[in-house]
């Protein structure tokens, strides 16, 4: 708040936008969750655990850089792995020169369940977002989800998975 100790407002616009904001993320999540688990039994969560997997060299992850990209707290990430270990999609690994540090690994059967699952996501991700957007409009989108990440996530925040 600064040296005067009064609140910043939001003022009539911002407040619209923001519970706008609010309301359009919670629906984006929840359909694009209630999406996956009907059609690939798994919440959005695992969902993008598995394509960062996917993407990673040797598709495995130190669980610490998992946990930071998927932007969750580590008890969350290994809760996460456990399920997804059980399921046969994952599996964890010791780190190469370091006991304590695990990586997660996507195994066979998780790779084919992504590339089973990606077409509805994807589909899901279209009529949630890009389909009801102009081009200027996704432009737009990309620029300020940056700017608020950008402002979110730097050195020295005290963020969940980072502790």
């Amino acid at each position: 708040m600064g040296q005067d100790s009064r609140p910043r407002w939001l003022t009539d616009e911002e407040q619209r936008v923001w519970r706008g904001y609010l309301r359009a993320t919670r629906l984006v999540e929840d359909h694009l969750d209630r999406r996956l688990q009907r059609e690939a039994d798994m919440p959005h969560l695992y969902y993008g655990l598995l394509v960062q997997l996917s993407e990673a060299p040797r598709r495995g992850i130190r669980m610490t850089d998992l946990a930071r990209n998927a932007k969750i707290t580590r008890p969350r990430l290994s809760h996460a792995i456990t399920r997804l270990e059980k399921l046969g999609w994952v599996r964890r690994e010791s780190c190469h020169g370091d006991r304590r540090g695990q990586n997660a690994v996507l195994t066979e059967e998780g790779r084919e369940v992504l590339e089973k699952s990606a077409p509805g996501h994807v589909a899901a991700v279209r009529a949630a977002v890009f389909d009801s957007l102009t081009p200027e409009q996704v432009g737009q989108l990309g620029r300020i989800c940056q700017a608020i990440e950008k402002g979110l996530d730097r050195e020295g925040a005290d963020l969940p998975w980072l502790r």
